[in-house]
């Protein structure tokens, strides 16, 4: 006569392995920081929407390039050299007519404040690496924060961190974070 062989009770072998799924999906975190921080401008109205025509004075064409190459206002630059060249551009200290303009604006508490059009165009490759962008995406944000904290020195001898509200939101008004990115797209290429 042949020998049967015991069987092994696999029952409980699907109920173990659901608890250790739902025991894995409850404890496991999932890593959701990642990415640029951004508040983007509400949408204006259908009827708002106007044409908005920037002269080419008061655009400062940043690109970057393929090979993560800068160029700022047509000439070719290191990172380290972009902020100072932003904020020369916005603030333009000397009304230097290869800069942007100025308009008279009513910003409270900055009574006849002349405030920058200057628009900073951003533009990269396709073959642009994160790195390099999110560097230059760091210069141009720590070039307008400079600005800021700034005029919120020479103004209230505070950071502009420490203003209230108001004196944030003026500030804001005297420095408007003007930044257009556009999509990438291949420089050079067929």
């Amino acid at each position: 006569m042949a020998r049967k062989t015991p069987e092994v009770n696999a029952s409980s072998t699907a109920d173990i392995a659901f608890l250790l799924l739902v025991f894995f999906l409850v404890t496991t975190t999932m890593d959701v920081d990642s990415g640029i921080y951004r508040k983007l401008p509400p949408m204006p109205e259908k009827d708002q929407q106007v044409e908005n025509k920037v002269k080419p004075r008061n655009v400062l064409l940043v690109l970057i390039n393929q090979a993560d190459l800068l160029s700022v206002g047509g000439e070719i630059m290191n990172v380290k050299d972009l902020k100072p060249k932003v904020k020369e551009f916005i603030l333009n200290p000397a009304n230097n007519p290869k800069f942007s303009e100025k308009k008279a604006k009513e910003v409270p508490f900055f009574p006849n404040a002349e405030v920058s059009k200057g628009v900073i165009s951003l533009q990269s490759d396709v073959g642009t690496s994160y790195e390099m962008y999110i560097k230059i995406q760091d210069e141009l944000a720590s070039a307008f924060n400079e600005m800021k904290d700034d005029k919120s020195m020479y103004k209230w001898g505070k950071h502009y961190d420490d203003l209230n509200q108001d004196q944030q939101d003026a500030i804001k008004k005297l420095i408007p974070m003007a930044v257009s990115e556009a999509e990438p797209k291949k420089f050079g290429g067929k």
